[in-house]
């Protein structure tokens, strides 16, 4: 059915009901959408469902201070996102794992740059599913000054386990947003895949990124005035949920052992550790 869809169109739509500032609508919006996944405020800034401002708002809410404490290890490298890990392990060559028996090309991921794909050759890389539950601000795993960033157009299939096992290299398939960072143990991928209703992709350096014309967008950024994000500062936010990958160059790190599809994980945790 998802093939059939007009997945832009119905994106959009949902886009401007989210944005809407009108009271009935983002207060029947926030109030369905609370009843429907059992979300609580009572970790997030504003405790009061009735002072967003609108849907968007709300979705994107910032959390207490105190509610995601970081991991202190020097060399951990921090879970960007709350969610569930779909996959997480080693490229298999430039091959990255989506579901049994699916893999995508991580040069396909990168919107076709051969070059840099090539640094992740036999790389490590960590799949995490935000549900729409979950805390929707992505965060940086390690310390690192951006590159460049990405814009891939493409389709918006769902992105969750269902999707992921039914629709061949889904996530190279479906419109992203590609971020570069150079850090100590070379360049750092982390993507924003957006998803069927997913409204919008933000950051924190660029704005909104999606939705764009349908053509890939690099945007280089100057070294003279570096844009540096240490590990734990917000990357950027999803306008309703998706799915954040991080790449690693082969023999950057290793991951947490006990970690595997459909684990839980939260922002702040240490997702591996940096060799």
């Amino acid at each position: 059915m998802q093939y059939v869809l007009p997945q832009h169109f119905l994106s959009r739509c949902v886009g401007m009901l989210a944005r809407s500032e009108v009271p009935w609508i983002k207060t029947v919006f926030i109030n369905l959408f609370r009843k429907r996944f059992g979300i609580t405020l009572d970790e997030a800034e504003i405790e009061d469902a009735d002072l967003f401002p609108s849907f968007n708002a709300f979705f994107t809410r910032a959390l207490k201070p105190d509610a995601r404490p970081l991991c202190e290890d020097a060399d951990a490298i921090l879970c960007p996102a709350d969610g569930g890990i779909s996959h997480i392990g080693q490229l298999r060559g430039s091959d990255v794992l989506q579901a049994k028996g699916q893999h995508y090309s991580a040069f396909e991921l990168l919107g076709g740059d051969a070059e840099l794909a090539s640094h992740f050759v036999n790389g490590h890389f960590a799949t995490v599913y935000l549900s729409p539950r979950d805390y929707h601000r992505v965060h940086m795993p390690v310390t690192g000054t951006l590159r460049e960033m990405i814009y891939v157009p493409g389709k918006l299939f769902s992105v969750n386990q269902a999707t992921t096992r039914q629709v061949p290299g889904l996530f190279a398939r479906n419109e992203r947003a590609v971020c570069i960072f150079d850090t100590a143990q070379g360049p750092v991928a982390v993507v924003l895949v957006g998803a069927m209703i997913v409204a919008g992709i933000e950051t924190v350096f660029g704005g909104q990124v999606t939705p764009q014309p349908k053509q890939i967008t690099r945007t280089r950024y100057d070294r003279t005035t570096p844009i540096t994000l240490n590990r734990g500062d917000e990357l950027g936010r999803f306008l309703l949920g998706s799915t954040v990958i991080v790449l690693f160059p082969e023999g950057a790190c290793q991951w947490q052992p006990g970690l595997g599809i459909d684990s839980p994980v939260r922002m702040g945790e240490k997702l591996g550790s940096l060799r």
